[in-house]
């Protein structure tokens, strides 16, 4: 049986699932209003097991890739959570320093997924790493959903900061040149978006489908910017306008695409949202920009 696409959901279920992940609902709520999508023998948490990740069908590099090194390791964050977990991904036999990137979740932790993604860095000869804001919570506990509960009891200060301290963290590392840039989904977009906003340092930034930092924020935006948009995400777009008129008014150095027809998400492969054609674009566009800002 073939993997299931968006196509194969009603946009009106879409955007459901969409503000169950992102918290608007909870899940019985879902359940309660997708039932009027459930027929021929499928029920509405069948519905919401289709649409939930599922990494077993997209893994791009195994663990056990020889062309890089992964380790787990812990860092310091004094003004936030205190003590982080993180997941950190190199080549193998890298001759000298690299630049590094900060790769940020969704609002669900550090899954599977994004620790692949940290790998697909590590072998286009980056030093990639992925924090975990939910390490004051246990860290990642293997089940989406339980993933979003916990994400919602974040202290979300706290994280900001656990980030920051992050990207010091990378940046210090005696495998990274010094030369850090930030990809980041949906929250992780979002979190890029505020990086942008309170690091200097920051010489790259990629937001997938984020939304913007704070509107008193903007003004301080001094990384380059690459933005990925999905076409159907009117949560995240409405903001663009706003968000770009304030780009403008600081001089800011920005690039943003929109990919028609694709809903939030449209990167993540483990899932009905994904877009083989839109990610694979929109990822050539962040590897190029990365490789630009970052090798000079």
């Amino acid at each position: 049986m073939q993997p299931k696409t968006a196509a194969d959901f009603d946009q009106e279920l879409l955007i459901l699932f969409d503000a169950y992940v992102h918290g608007g609902i909870d899940r019985r709520g879902f359940l309660q209003q997708a039932q009027k999508f459930a027929a021929g023998g499928v029920s509405a948490a069948m519905l919401l097991a289709s649409l939930s990740p599922d990494f077993s069908i997209a893994q791009v590099l195994p663990k056990g890739d020889g062309r890089i090194r992964t380790e787990s390791v812990s860092y310091a964050s004094a003004g936030g959570s205190g003590t982080m977990k993180g997941y950190l991904a190199m080549p193998a036999n890298a001759s000298g320093p690299l630049p590094g990137v900060l790769v940020i979740h969704e609002n669900r932790g550090l899954n599977p997924h994004i620790e692949d993604i940290a790998r697909r860095l590590a072998v286009d000869n980056f030093v990639a790493f992925a924090p975990d804001a939910l390490t004051p919570l246990g860290g990642y506990p293997g089940d989406e959903q339980q993933a979003v509960g916990l994400f919602a009891k974040l202290d979300q200060a706290r994280t900001r900061e656990d980030f920051v301290a992050a990207a010091a963290f990378l940046r210090k590392r005696p495998e990274c040149s010094g030369k850090m840039g930030a990809v980041g989904f949906c929250w992780g977009g979002g979190m890029v978006n505020t990086l942008a906003a309170r690091l200097p340092e920051l010489a790259a930034a990629v937001p997938f489908y984020g939304s913007p930092p704070a509107a008193a924020e903007i003004a301080q935006v001094k990384a380059p910017l690459l933005l990925h948009f999905a076409g159907i995400d009117e949560r995240i777009n409405a903001a663009w306008p706003a968000y770009e008129a304030g780009l403008k008014a600081a001089g800011a150095r920005y690039t943003a695409h929109q990919y028609a027809g694709t809903q939030h998400g449209f990167n993540n492969d483990t899932t009905p949202r994904f877009d083989a054609a839109a990610a694979k674009l929109a990822w050539d566009r962040t590897l190029a920009f990365l490789n630009q800002h970052l090798r000079s």
